[in-house]
This record gives C-alpha cells, sequence and structure tokens, in this order.
C-alpha cells in the first residue's frame, strides 16, 4: 500500500480540524440522545477531517525533460485565468507574458519551482483577502514573490493568499540552485499562483486550460544563442 505524503507545513492546520472536529462529535453525542440525528453528524465531521488531510496531499509527479532548463512548468494546479503581456514592476521592471493559475478549494494546494535556476530574489507582502480571482488581488492580497533565474532567463511568480488562504509558505532563499518540480511551498485554502515569463517565450497555454503542478507546461523560454 502506497502511502499519501501529507505537507509537513500543514500539520497544525490538519491536527487544529481534527481537534474542533472532534470536540464538535463529543458535544453532538453528549447533548443530543438520538443516534439518527448524531450519527450523520458525526460521519460528516469524519468525512470532513479525512478531506482536510487529503487536501494537504503532496502528490508524487515526475517533471518533464528534467534537464530542459528552456521549460517552464506551473507552479500550481488549477485553471489558466490570465494569459496577457504586463509590466511587471515589483522586480524584472519590464514587460512580461502573465499567466495566472487559479486553484479551487479541491486543487491541490502545494507549490511546485517552474524552471531550473537560482533564486535571485524573494519578498513577502502582507495585504487583504479579496477573492482570489480579483483583478487587484495580485497586488493588494497577501502574497510571496520569488525569482529564478538560469541562462535562458528570469521567471517570477507569485503565490497570492485569497479570501480563505490565510497562510503562505514559500521555501524561497536567495542564493539556492532549485530544481523544477520540487516543492516550494504551500498556500493554504483557495488562491491563484501568477506567473511572469519573459515576452519573446513560446506561451503553451490558453485561457480556460487545466493545468497540473510539475507536469504541465507553460512556456519555453527562447534559446539566446540562437
Amino acid at each position: 500500500m502506497k502511502w499519501i505524503k501529507i505537507d509537513s507545513d500543514s500539520y497544525g492546520t490538519i491536527f487544529t480540524s481534527w481537534c474542533i472536529c472532534a470536540g464538535l462529535i463529543f458535544l453532538t453525542t453528549y447533548l443530543i440522545h438520538n443516534l439518527w440525528i448524531c450519527i450523520p453528524i458525526a460521519v460528516l465531521l469524519v468525512g470532513f477531517m479525512a478531506f482536510i488531510t487529503y487536501f494537504f496531499r503532496v502528490p508524487n509527479r515526475t517533471a518533464p525533460d528534467a534537464h530542459n532548463n528552456r521549460l517552464v512548468t506551473s507552479v500550481a494546479d488549477g485553471k489558466v485565468v490570465i494569459v496577457e503581456k504586463v509590466f511587471e514592476k515589483e522586480y524584472l521592471k519590464k514587460e512580461c507574458i502573465q499567466v495566472s493559475v487559479y486553484m479551487d478549494f479541491f486543487d491541490v494546494h502545494c507549490n511546485f519551482w517552474p524552471i531550473n535556476g537560482r533564486v535571485v530574489y524573494y519578498q513577502y507582502h502582507p495585504g487583504k483577502y479579496l477573492l482570489a480571482f480579483h483583478p487587484k488581488s495580485s497586488e493588494k492580497n497577501e502574497h510571496a514573490s520569488s525569482c529564478l533565474e538560469n541562462e535562458y532567463g528570469q521567471v517570477l511568480f507569485k503565490q497570492i493568499a485569497g479570501t480563505f488562504a490565510r497562510r503562505i509558505v514559500a521555501y524561497s532563499e536567495p542564493g539556492n540552485m532549485e530544481n523544477r518540480g520540487d516543492q516550494c511551498g504551500v498556500i493554504k485554502f483557495g488562491s491563484r499562483i501568477d506567473h511572469f515569463i519573459p515576452l519573446d517565450a513560446e506561451i503553451k497555454v490558453k485561457v480556460g486550460d487545466k493545468v497540473k503542478a510539475v507536469e504541465s507546461v507553460l512556456a519555453i523560454l527562447p534559446d539566446l544563442n540562437g
């Protein structure tokens, strides 16, 4: 039997959820002396405990063509909601292609490095908790920005909190070399990832596409050597 790996940074959230549900089950059985009421409530709460545990699963996935430094894969599971040219003003300070992936409540919320490369920038930004698909959430919501660099260019991505996502975990350490497909953090509950990709990259997705972290190629960086 193969065990499901659970994100270690989410143990506290899972334990708190279990304690609350266990307390509710105890109160239900203590206050309501009717099995036809108690049993369905207990089953629902146990089901919720199981779902919360499964929600923080870390999928076992293999990055395509792992040694190809031109590939940009999705940081997160979800739906592509934005593909457009923008001016990235925080760090890159130039026009890029923004590819945004929205994670709903049922998507895997662990995040993974999009390219092979060195971490050259990281910054955490406290902020609001607008709906993650709101146009201004990228700037106004709590978010963490990370940028990786290799010989083909730089890719910056933002882990953006949503209305229910109140904690972002990022493993970014400037100077570290990272491998595409390794875990780079987690966002707890519904949220969004914005990828900022070089303007001359070949974009491989469009709005409405469903993508999977690690496995889905968002873009191919230009071959600077011609």
